[in-house]
């Protein structure tokens, strides 16, 4: 896995503030047209949510309701990213909490919640018309994370099929290659090639195969087919 040489928690904090400092540059009714029907605003909710969610989840406790709203978009971001990284930083990387796979390092929160952020931080800049500048390694990791955690995740919960043929994924900035979960062992049927920011935003479903960075070689009907499962959630 690409994870030794990244701080993930330096990095979630890195994320969680260009995050909060986006939020008042952009009108909350913006639609956030890859997340369906939502706005600004319900991205926003949905990331404080997730991020208290998982401080509780680092800590093997329930999470308390945050209410209903209407709610102060910077405000309860700043308090629910400010939960997550304290929480963190207080159980350092030994602690135990609760995982995607039962009882394991609360440790894990630092990169799920990290690429989580990433990803929605795209979705919000991106929504108000600005770019985000990534080093490649970061989107990498969170290729490395859909590709070893969670589309592996979806087929264990029954989301999802076993792929049925082996898809390769190339990140030609960082020269790293991933193959999807499938039960077939040979060759792979389909090869993707693409800087490693448009492969993470393709199985993340913000990007398109068809995007004039992504070079498809091979049977594209098995790509198409992948995506539409759902490999994130």
């Amino acid at each position: 896995m690409l994870t030794s040489h990244l701080d993930h928690l330096g990095e979630l904090i890195w994320a969680q503030d260009e995050f909060l400092a986006t939020i008042g540059e952009v009108d909350p009714a913006t639609p956030v047209p890859w997340c369906g029907s939502w706005r600004v605003r319900d991205l926003v909710v949905h990331l404080a949510e997730v991020h208290h969610w998982a401080a509780a989840q680092a800590r093997d406790t329930q999470e308390a309701p945050l209410g209903r709203g209407p709610f102060v978009l910077d405000d309860l971001y700043r308090e629910c990213a400010g939960e997550l990284r304290n929480t963190l930083i207080e159980l350092g990387p030994h602690a135990v909490g609760s995982t995607f796979d039962g009882s394991g390092p609360a440790s894990f929160w630092r990169r799920r919640q990290l690429h989580e952020t990433l990803v929605h931080l795209w979705d919000l800049r991106t929504a108000g018309g600005r770019g985000l500048d990534v080093r490649p390694e970061l989107w990498a990791d969170s290729v490395d994370e859909v590709v070893t955690v969670l589309q592996p995740r979806q087929v264990r919960m029954g989301r999802m099929p076993r792929l049925p043929s082996p898809i390769e994924l190339t990140a030609a900035d960082v020269d790293r290659v991933w193959r999807l979960d499938t039960a077939d062992k040979g060759p792979a049927v389909v090869q993707v090639r693409a800087p490693a920011s448009v492969l993470a935003l393709i199985l993340w479903g913000r990007r398109s195969p068809d995007d004039a960075e992504v070079e498809v070689r091979g049977d594209a009907g098995v790509l198409r087919a992948a995506l539409s499962e759902g490999l994130t959630a």
